[in-house]
């Protein structure tokens, strides 16, 4: 008998795949949560299977997301990054990919890590939500855009609410795994 996962998960083998063993999961390593910003910031106007085909591309051309070495990026290393094909080759996502890493490592100075800042806003416990269906789950919420306006005042970019609202739910903030699917529980028992 196959399982009943989220509507959204039935694409393709790899978005299963995805949504099966990692979206959703509760992530608390810093390295694991840069990659999840870039990537979801990657995502604006786009489709996450994009993304994901795009992923291990991502990895290779960022020094597998080491944002310590992402600081130091230089013009020349955009326009090594722009002759790219197997990433998104939008410049200003690029350099933003730049920022972002300065942002993060000023976030880790303050707070610790990013781990520390980033579940504070929801006191280190997820959000589960309740919602049986693919059009009951949020694109944003008022949670989402307090921490986009948060992460924008820090020198952030490609942050805006919808993709932070898909960065928690990637990261396990927020449980939006419908009720019926198999997932749903199995995330709570995480917590």
């Amino acid at each position: 008998m196959s399982k009943k996962r989220c509507e959204w998960a039935l694409h393709n083998e790899l978005m299963k795949n995805y949504h099966d063993k990692e979206w959703g999961v509760p992530q608390h390593d810093d390295k694991v949560l840069f990659e999840f910003l870039i990537l979801e910031g990657m995502q604006a106007g786009l489709s996450w299977d994009t993304i994901l085909k795009k992923r291990e591309n991502f990895r290779k051309a960022f020094d597998n997301f080491d944002y310590i070495k992402i600081v130091n990026y230089s013009e020349d290393k955009i326009e090594i990054l722009l002759q790219n094909k197997g990433i998104i080759r939008n410049r200003l996502k690029l350099q933003s990919v730049i920022s972002n890493a300065k942002a993060f490592l000023s976030i880790q100075n303050e707070y610790s890590t990013f781990d520390n800042y980033i579940w504070n806003f929801v006191n280190y416990k997820p959000i589960v939500n309740t919602c049986s269906s693919l059009n009951e789950i949020p694109s944003n919420t008022e949670l989402s855009e307090k921490i986009s306006k948060d992460l924008k005042k820090k020198g952030f970019k490609f942050i805006g609410t919808t993709i932070i609202y898909a960065f928690m739910q990637a990261v396990g903030i927020v449980n939006d795994h419908t009720t019926d699917c198999f997932r749903y529980e199995e995330i709570k028992q995480l917590y």
